[in-house]
C-alpha cells in the first residue's frame, strides 16, 4: 500500500476542483486522477474529482504510485479527416481509448498521435481538450501546439464548438425536435455512472431532432451544448429515449455490441486563423448494418417518417 497523505485546504484554493487541487501536491494531474480513483476522502466522506474544494476542508489520500515511463508512439490507424499545422480532426474508431487512464497504460489515440499533438500540461494526453467515449466513435478535434490547446479549451468554455451525434434510440419521440437541460454528475448511489440524481450536478443541455421514425426506434441527430462525461445517453434515458445497445444507461440491440452513438460532424472557427472548419463523419459499418437490418423489418403498414 502506498503511504496516505493528509492535506487541509487552504483559503487561496478554495472552488478548485479536487482533482487540481491534489494535482499540486502529487505531481501532475493524471497523478492526481489515480488517487481519486483510488480513494480520496474530504472531512471523512469520498468524493469525486469533480468536488469543489473549501477552506478548512481535510482531503485524505493514498499517494499514487510513481508515474509509468513516458508513453511512447504505437502504429494504430486513425484517420484524419483535416489537418493542418495548429490542429488535427481525427475519426475515432469505436474501441479506442482516447489517453490513457486506468486500465489503459498502452493503445490509446494518444500513442498513436504522439508527435503530431501538444498542449496542455500532462504529458499523458497531450492536445486532448474534449473526449469520446472509447465504445462511441467519430470526430474529435486534437490540438498540435500550445497556442491552439489554450484557444480550444476556450472554444469548448464559450460552446463554439458545434458538436453533432447520431444516435438510434428505443422508443418514439413525443416531438420532432426538443431540448433536454439536466444537470449530470456522478451517481449518489453508484459514483462509477453518472446521473440526474448527484451531489456535484453539473449544467447540461442537449439538443435532439428526429431524422427516422421506425416502429420502435427512431435515429436522432443529437447536439452538445455542453460537453459532461456520458451526457447524451443519461439525457436521452431520462426521457424514455435510451440509447440502443447501451450496456450501462440503454438498451440491448441485436447485432450490437456497443452504444449507437457517432460523432458526425465537427464545425469550430479556426482557433488561429479564424476561419470556419468543419468535418463530417459517416456511420461506421457496424451501426450502418443494424440501420439497415431494422429498416427491412419494418411493417408494411408502418411507413418510416424521414425528415
Amino acid at each position: 500500500m502506498n503511504a496516505p497523505g493528509e492535506l487541509k485546504v487552504p483559503p487561496e484554493a478554495a472552488g478548485l476542483r479536487l482533482d487540481r487541487f491534489l494535482a499540486g501536491h502529487v505531481g501532475s494531474r493524471s497523478a492526481a486522477e489515480r488517487a481519486v480513483e483510488t480513494g480520496v476522502l474530504v472531512d471523512g466522506e469520498r468524493r469525486p474529482k469533480s468536488w469543489r474544494v473549501s477552506p478548512g476542508e481535510v482531503v485524505e489520500f493514498e499517494q499514487p504510485a510513481p508515474e509509468q515511463r513516458a508513453p511512447e508512439h504505437e502504429d494504430i490507424p486513425v484517420r484524419v479527416a483535416y489537418e493542418d499545422e495548429h490542429l488535427l480532426v481525427v475519426d475515432k474508431p469505436a474501441g479506442l481509448v482516447v489517453h490513457p487512464g486506468a486500465g489503459h497504460a498502452t493503445g490509446t489515440l494518444a500513442h498513436a498521435l504522439l508527435g503530431r499533438i501538444a498542449g496542455g500540461d500532462d504529458p499523458e494526453r497531450p492536445g486532448v481538450v474534449h473526449r469520446l467515449d472509447r465504445d462511441t466513435s467519430g470526430l474529435l478535434v486534437l490540438a498540435r501546439t500550445e497556442e491552439a490547446y489554450g484557444a480550444l479549451q476556450d472554444l469548448v468554455r464559450e460552446r463554439a464548438l458545434e458538436r453533432e451525434y447520431r444516435a438510434l434510440v428505443r422508443g418514439r419521440p413525443r416531438s420532432r425536435r426538443g431540448r433536454i437541460e439536466a444537470p449530470v454528475g456522478r451517481g449518489r448511489d453508484d459514483p462509477t455512472r453518472v446521473s440526474l440524481d448527484t451531489d456535484t450536478p453539473r449544467d447540461a443541455v442537449t439538443h435532439f431532432e428526429v431524422e427516422e421514425l421506425m416502429d420502435r426506434h427512431a435515429l436522432l441527430r443529437v447536439r452538445l451544448e455542453t460537453g459532461r462525461m456520458h451526457q447524451i445517453r443519461v439525457h436521452l434515458a431520462a426521457i424514455g429515449l435510451p440509447v440502443s445497445g447501451d450496456p450501462v444507461y440503454g438498451v440491448p440491440e441485436h447485432g450490437l455490441t456497443r452504444q449507437f452513438l457517432h460523432a458526425a460532424r465537427l464545425a469550430f472557427p479556426h482557433p488561429v486563423t479564424g476561419d470556419r472548419v468543419e468535418a463530417e463523419s459517416p456511420l461506421p459499418d457496424d451501426l450502418d448494418a443494424v440501420l439497415e437490418r431494422l429498416r427491412r423489418d419494418q411493417p408494411e403498414r408502418g411507413q418510416r417518417d424521414r425528415g
